[in-house]
Formats: structure tokens, sequence, C-alpha cells
């Protein structure tokens, strides 16, 4: 079983084979959290975060879609829904993370395989140009909703404006978003 693909393992978690978790566990809890103490700063959250990302992996009935991309894309987006979830719970105690270090721990978490590596530095470049793209507000919306873990009310109270301009603003920066990276994958 050591040998098989995350794939693989998942469907055997998803049938309530512990080892395959185990299994699961050892090969990626470092990435978790390395990943989860980046986004909390705090080596006991992040702790708790890799905790709750691997039971959640084995109490729900999530599936990962090879044809959506890599098995660590899809724990990290895992990892990241929960450490916003955690983030929102302790919000008085903690400090966000912003972009920038977002960045920085998705290149200093993954695989040292080179291939990856030129991937991953790929993917960051198109990603941080396209981000360029977009206004400061549509900027700080995005900031703040995916990375920091605000609702879009609470964005709304600190700008001191209405919800719907908010929800606007996020949609527009998403539209924008979508746009420039479809014309890019286009050109491919």
């Amino acid at each position: 079983m050591p040998n098989e693909s995350d794939v693989e393992l998942m469907r055997h978690v998803r049938d309530k084979r512990i080892d395959s978790l185990e299994l699961l566990y050892d090969r990626h809890a470092r990435l978790v959290f390395s990943f989860a103490l980046r986004i909390s700063g705090d080596e006991t959250l992040a702790r708790e975060i890799v905790q709750l990302v691997f039971a959640r992996l084995w109490t729900t009935q999530a599936e990962y879609d090879a044809g959506k991309g890599q098995f660590t894309s899809w724990l990290i987006t895992v990892t990241r829904h929960i450490s916003i979830d955690v983030l929102r719970r302790e919000r008085r105690h903690q400090s966000a993370v912003s972009i920038e270090e977002m960045k920085e721990s998705l290149g200093s978490s993954a695989a040292d395989n080179p291939e990856a590596i030129a991937i991953r530095n790929d993917q960051q470049t198109v990603i941080a140009a396209a981000s360029k793209r977009l206004s400061e507000p549509q900027q700080k919306v995005i900031e703040m909703l995916y990375w920091k873990g605000y609702t879009l009310q609470e964005i709304a109270e600190i700008g001191g404006e209405p919800v719907g301009t908010v929800k606007n603003r996020l949609h527009q920066a998403l539209k924008s978003l979508r746009r420039h990276l479809q014309g890019l994958r286009e050109e491919l």
C-alpha cells in the first residue's frame, strides 16, 4: 500500500481504511502543518488545523477529483478553508497573513521536484501578474476575504461601505481574474 497513489489512498479512506489515512498523514502532514503555520502564525493553532484537516478527510465524503488538479493542491485548499474557520474563531488573538506571505508559503511547501517547482513558480508569476491588473480596492477585498478570513459584511463595515458595493467589487475582481487567466490558457 505504501506505493499507492494519493487518489487510491483517498478511495480507501472513503471506505474507512485507517491505514490509508495514516499513509496520507505521513506523506502530507508536514505540508499541511507548514501551510497552516504560515496562515495562523501560531504553532499550536497549526497543529490543531492539521488534526482538523485529517479528521475532515476521515469524517466527510469529500472527494478529490484528479481531473481538477493535483492532490496536494486540493489538500491545501481544504487546509485553507479550515484555517480560515479557525482564524475566524480566533480572530481577536491572531494576526492575518498577506497575499505575498501566502505566495511565499506555497513556494516553500511544495515538493523538491524540479518540474513541480518550475510549474509552481510559473503559476505564481501568472497569478501575481493577473492580480496586479486589479484596482487597489479589488485587491483589498480579495485579500481580506480569501486570505484574512473576513466576511463580506465585515469588509463592508471596516470600509464604511454598503455590502452590495463590496459584493460588486468582488464580483468584478473575480471576473477580471477569470478573463485574464482564461486568455492566458487559450494562448498556450
